[in-house]
């Protein structure tokens, strides 16, 4: 008897071709994109982190929700992060969450968690180009633009 499993497929909606993909040039571009696909209805009300899909001449390919959570956290399971930039042949990744309170510091476990993900990228070839805050107002904070990553 032959075994079988399950296949786990990640898909993309729409249908954009390469040449029509949003390319990243800075912090301010990257925000100006996350915020326009963020959920205003929620930004105020819980914790949402996503991340920001990019190819080699950084293009996003998607952004991806990992995960939802409360009002002053979320739980990021890390090896569910990675299972997504490996699938979808990810080369460079933008961190992205949102601080419903309306601050831009970064916490220390958001920065311990940066620091975590930056290193598996490494092993893997993927780079973490920046991990952006977003706030109700439209506001960011970048690590890569105030040197903490």
């Amino acid at each position: 008897m032959k075994s079988k499993v399950n296949e786990i497929a990640i898909s993309y909606s729409g249908s954009l071709k390469a040449n029509l993909l949003p390319k990243i040039t800075c912090s301010q571009s990257a925000a100006d994109l996350a915020f326009s696909q963020w959920n205003k209805e929620t930004i105020e009300l819980h914790e949402t982190f996503k991340i920001m899909l990019l190819n080699n001449a950084n293009k996003v390919k998607g952004i991806y929700e990992v995960s939802n959570g409360g009002i002053t956290g979320t739980l990021v399971d890390v090896r569910i992060l990675f299972a997504v930039l490996l699938k979808s042949l990810t080369t460079a990744v933008i961190l992205l969450h949102n601080h419903p309170s309306g601050t831009l510091k970064p916490s220390e476990a958001d920065k311990n968690l940066t620091e975590k993900i930056k290193k598996a990228g490494k092993l893997f070839d993927i780079k973490v180009l920046d991990h952006l805050i977003l706030i109700p107002d439209g506001n960011y904070f970048s690590f890569a633009d105030e040197g903490i990553l």
